[in-house]
């Protein structure tokens, strides 16, 4: 008895009070420390001008808070979870593995996993209060803490890819620095001469003819050109004159406003939004034996991945049939015309969408793998077919690299050749200054007239609606 009151796990009153002080202390500290190096970092980002860089900092915060609430609800509530009993029929449908063979009226199971027997007592408390009924918990304390150590693995793997792909892209898009200044160097010294329009070598790469074959055969083109020169020189001069010629003068830096508008998105990218969260509940209801939907999870995303650079890239074709297809002769450079009807449902915006839920869905590949490794062991039955887990783990990484080195360079510069611009063309105190402006015009029309003077004054009104109408079109370009 006394051996056996020896090997039961103590209550908090029976712990020794320096145990509990210094494990709270440590907790503590490594949290202290970990939050005054995010204060640090943040402060260091404003102070060099990386406001993008800092929004993407306070998401990151965000989505630590939502992690630490996560982590809240299932320790509070898994004791509630753990006395929430079911008939043992409702257990026996869509699961991931295999049942155990029954033990007789033992209410021991024992599953092998990673080559070693874990054994889940039944004699814990939750389970007692089922087992009197009948029935059986819907959610052990085990499995609840298991779930509880993904969903941060897979928080933290979102995250670190998300970072590295972003930072892999931006490198992979330095040689474009050079054409930029090489632009700003030369200048518009060169004569305007006429010249026709397939003397151009933009045209001469992506324009093949104007009969229907030849458009079919620029979406082949456009899905093999993607993983190889995906963006010339060529293409980015032409791509950055039509940008420039459209919203703003010739002696813009097209660069460094392409980088600002990553580091946007990189804010965007970073984060797990509320149909990530539905995917992933998707992923964990149909992990179920027999499916190996696991594995058409890690092909979706390479798949769309390839679909996403084949459509930037056509998109480039499409910029140059249209000039072929108006002009025979052009004076001076060539200059395309930027549209929104380029993009899948004339929405620019939805390739960073795709790009968003391919960089989770690889995400949750990798988690689960190494979770699924260190947890349960790589022969373990939710492991799955060996053949099938390397597999998708190859895929992941291929897709990783081929959004790092193909696809968000492509969405880097295409991503522009719609109608509209970024705010962060301008500085930010001229942003804040046009929104602030807008916002109060806006209140102004809002506030009702009732003094003589007022009605008196129509045709000022009526000039101050127009250019409320200008301003508010112009906020919402800036907003977008």
């Amino acid at each position: 008895m006394a051996g056996g009151e020896e090997g039961k796990p103590k209550p908090l009153e029976l712990t020794p009070t320096w145990i509990v002080a210094s494990i709270c202390s440590a907790i503590v500290i490594i949290s202290l420390v970990f939050e005054r190096l995010l204060h640090r970092l943040g402060k260091r980002m404003m102070r060099s001008s990386k406001k993008p860089l800092y929004e993407v900092l306070l998401r990151v915060k965000e989505e630590l808070m939502v992690l630490g609430f996560i982590s809240l609800l299932l320790a509070v509530f898994q004791g509630a979870m753990g006395r929430l009993c079911v008939r043992r029929s409702v257990m026996s449908h869509m699961l991931p593995c295999k049942p155990p063979a029954p033990d007789g009226v033992a209410e021991t199971a024992h599953f092998v996993m990673g080559g070693a027997r874990r054994l889940l007592a039944a004699g814990a408390a939750s389970d007692d209060h089922c087992l009197k009924k009948g029935k059986v918990p819907v959610l052990s304390v085990e499995a609840i803490h298991q779930l509880h150590i993904f969903i941060f693995i897979l928080a933290v793997t979102h995250f670190v890819l998300s970072a590295s792909t972003i930072i892999l892209g931006i490198m992979q898009t330095r040689n474009w620095h050079h054409w930029e200044s090489k632009i700003h160097a030369n200048g518009d010294n060169a004569p305007e001469m006429i010249k026709h329009v397939q003397e151009f070598k933009f045209i001469q790469d992506h324009f093949k003819g104007h009969r229907k074959r030849w458009r079919i055969f620029g979406w082949m083109c456009s899905f093999f050109k993607q993983f190889y020169g995906s963006v010339t020189e060529e293409d980015y001069t032409t791509m950055r004159l039509g940008f420039v010629m459209k919203h703003c003068n010739p002696t813009f830096n097209f660069y460094n406003y392409m980088i600002r508008a990553l580091e946007v998105d990189f804010k965007k990218v970073v984060g797990i939004s509320w149909y990530l969260w539905a995917l992933l509940m998707i992923f964990l209801l149909l992990n179920v034996q027999g499916l190996y939907v696991y594995i058409w999870i890690s092909l979706v995303p390479f798949i769309m991945l390839l679909l996403v650079g084949s459509k930037m890239e056509h998109i480039i074709t499409e910029l140059a049939y249209e000039v072929a297809q108006k002009h025979t002769a052009i004076q001076g450079d060539l200059v395309v015309a930027p549209s929104d009807d380029f993009f899948w449902f004339h929405r620019p915006k939805l390739v960073l969408l795709l790009i968003h839920v391919v960089l989770f869905q690889n995400a949750f590949e990798i988690a689960l793998f190494f979770w699924l490794l260190v947890t349960y062991g790589f022969k373990s039955c939710i492991m799955g077919n060996r053949a099938y887990a390397i597999s998708r783990v190859v895929i992941s990484v291929i897709s990783q690299l081929v959004c790092c080195y193909i696809t968000l360079p492509l969405y880097a510069i295409v991503s522009h050749m719609g109608s509209s611009f970024r705010r962060v063309m301008f500085d930010e105190n001229v942003t804040e200054g046009l929104v602030n402006w807008a916002e109060k015009a806006r209140r102004r029309t809002r506030i009702p007239s009732k003094t003589p003077a007022d009605v008196g004054n129509s045709q000022v009104d009526e000039a101050s609606g127009v250019a409320v109408q200008i301003t508010n079109a112009h906020a919402d370009s800036l907003v977008q």
